[in-house]
């Protein structure tokens, strides 16, 4: 009996362990070099915002959870997600997110602020070329 106990705890360890590797790996994919309570906030903020973002901008139909976005009223599935350097900008990068739609939005890495979009609802969001 205390040897199913051991293994059953042992199982456990195992996975919060491997739950604790990926996390980390997932948060040093995502630009974060120092891995910190604050960076850790940060990135939850931003993630919150987008999804904020994207969800109040339609009148009939919302995002669920991640990995969709709304436009127009419609529900699109991310097809890809990839970070890019920002040549324009000169330094820096951004991470696009492209849609099943065909349609993109582009976010900054840093401040997670949305810099650019194909989509006619976007527009207006986007920050002056000035």
């Amino acid at each position: 009996m205390k040897g199913v106990i051991l293994l059953i705890l042992g199982i456990i360890a195992v996975i919060v362990v491997v739950g604790g590797v990926a996390a980390v790996h997932v948060m040093h994919e995502a630009g974060i070099e120092d891995i910190n309570a604050d960076s850790v906030k940060t990135l939850m903020d931003k993630v919150f915002n987008i999804h904020s973002s994207e969800s109040s901008g339609s009148s009939s139909g919302s995002s669920s959870g991640s990995g969709s976005s709304s436009d127009s009223g419609n529900v699109l599935d991310v097809v890809k997600e990839e970070v890019k350097q920002n040549y324009q900008n000169g330094e820096g990068s951004y991470k696009e997110v492209t849609y099943e739609d065909g349609g993109f939005r582009q976010y900054d890495t840093k401040t997670g602020e949305l810099i650019g979009s194909s989509y006619d609802s976007d527009q207006g969001k986007l920050p002056s070329m000035e």
